[in-house]
């Protein structure tokens, strides 16, 4: 019932941050790359981007990244157990260690980043996007331990 209660409703919210957070950071990252070259942007061709990207890469970018944080999280919860270091610490650091690891295993098999938004300074905005998830699972599954 742990699971159910407490694991799994808390992985869900941090995964949908972080996988919201990547995809518009993508997004984002993109589109400046667009608008340093010239190219006009309006306000409402970047939410369509955004949207169309959010809903693009959930099946695929989406579902790497809910593997990755739950190998992830696996381990910061096993060694937030064995060493006095404060959960919050362990599962930021799992989180970006996850997508860390996405992105690097895409450019080393594929010899190419395939999330355009990973590239340059984008890469850690993707880092960013795990921590958060990570930093969220940590505070929302003992909260929900707590009741």
């Amino acid at each position: 019932m742990l699971f159910l209660t407490r694991l799994l409703p808390s992985f869900l919210v941090a995964w949908l941050l972080s996988f919201t957070l990547a995809s518009l950071f993508h997004s984002q990252y993109v589109v400046n790359q667009l608008v340093n070259v010239g190219v006009a942007v309006p306000l409402g061709d970047r939410l369509f981007i955004m949207a169309q990207d959010w809903l693009g890469m959930i099946t695929t970018y989406g579902v790497i990244i809910a593997v990755a944080l739950a190998i992830a999280f696996t381990v910061a919860n096993w060694l937030s157990k064995k060493y006095a270091i404060s959960r919050d610490v362990w599962f930021t650091f799992a989180g970006i260690a996850a997508l860390a690891t996405v992105l690097i295993a895409f450019e080393l098999i594929m010899k190419i980043n395939v999330i355009a938004g990973a590239r340059g300074w984008g890469f850690y905005t993707q880092l960013l996007a795990g921590a958060a998830g990570g930093f969220v699972f940590s505070k929302v599954s003992a909260a929900l331990t707590r009741k």
